[in-house]
């Protein structure tokens, strides 16, 4: 797989989130990765799930305990695990959609690639601005870190919330998922406008869906609940 793709000799560099690393996200952007701990973002007390909401995890819940999901294929494990949550926390016109193409030009790169799924902003037929990104880690001692894809995908995000409001500090969340386990990082982007743009980010620890669904599925509204009010403000 071929990372970096030039058109020309002086050709701006443009990175595809499958094949983004760690030295490629450094050589154009500062990055400072905080510590997985209990931050006020993480927090669901104050979530309350629907009848309707706590039935559907119940499902969800019941069946994965009765399957083994270290052997089902990614796709399995998304369609029966992974996006019933995230149609679940859909509210107002933030919708939860699968398969969607990003792109992105900063100052002094591109980034480019498809992800697995967004909550996000909705128009008629597209995702205008995703908030949430996730991706559906690959398994496997040879699969590559999922971070700095997910980076990536925030990276993008980030740019193109910033197209539409203007802010240059743009808050995001990103998760990814191996199996039925869910890791959330919320992630802050600055100086998108400079040659090297700030990458700040803070982690939750990993949350098993056949234990923990509601869990999830309170921590999931309770973003779309941040990003609507900021919408709304």
């Amino acid at each position: 797989m071929i990372k970096v793709i030039m058109r020309d000799f002086n050709a701006m560099p443009k990175f595809t989130f499958a094949a983004i690393s760690l030295d490629d996200l450094k050589s154009f952007i500062h990055l400072h990765e905080g510590f997985i701990g209990n931050y006020e973002w993480n927090q669901t007390d104050s979530i309350v799930l629907t009848e309707h909401e706590q039935q559907r995890v119940t499902e969800v819940s019941a069946y994965l305990l009765n399957h083994d999901t270290t052997l089902m294929n990614e796709a399995t494990v998304w369609g029966k695990a992974i996006f019933p949550l995230l149609i679940l926390a859909e509210q107002n016109n933030i919708e939860a959609w699968a398969e969607v193409t990003l792109k992105a030009q900063y100052k002094t790169f591109e980034l480019e690639g498809v992800v697995d799924g967004v909550l996000g902003k909705s128009a008629i037929g597209r995702i205008e601005a995703p908030y949430l990104v996730v991706l559906a880690a690959k398994k496997g001692l040879d699969a590559q870190n999922p971070v700095y894809q997910l980076y990536g995908q925030l990276l993008t995000a980030a740019h193109l919330n910033w197209q539409l409001n203007g802010n240059d500090c743009q808050e995001m969340f990103g998760c990814y998922t191996i199996g039925d386990i869910w890791k959330f990082i919320r992630a802050e982007i600055s100086e998108i406008t400079s040659n090297r743009p700030v990458l700040k980010t803070e982690s939750s620890r990993e949350y098993v869906e056949k234990l923990e669904a509601a869990t999830i599925l309170k921590l999931l509204k309770s973003i779309v609940q941040r990003y609507v009010k900021f919408c709304q403000g």
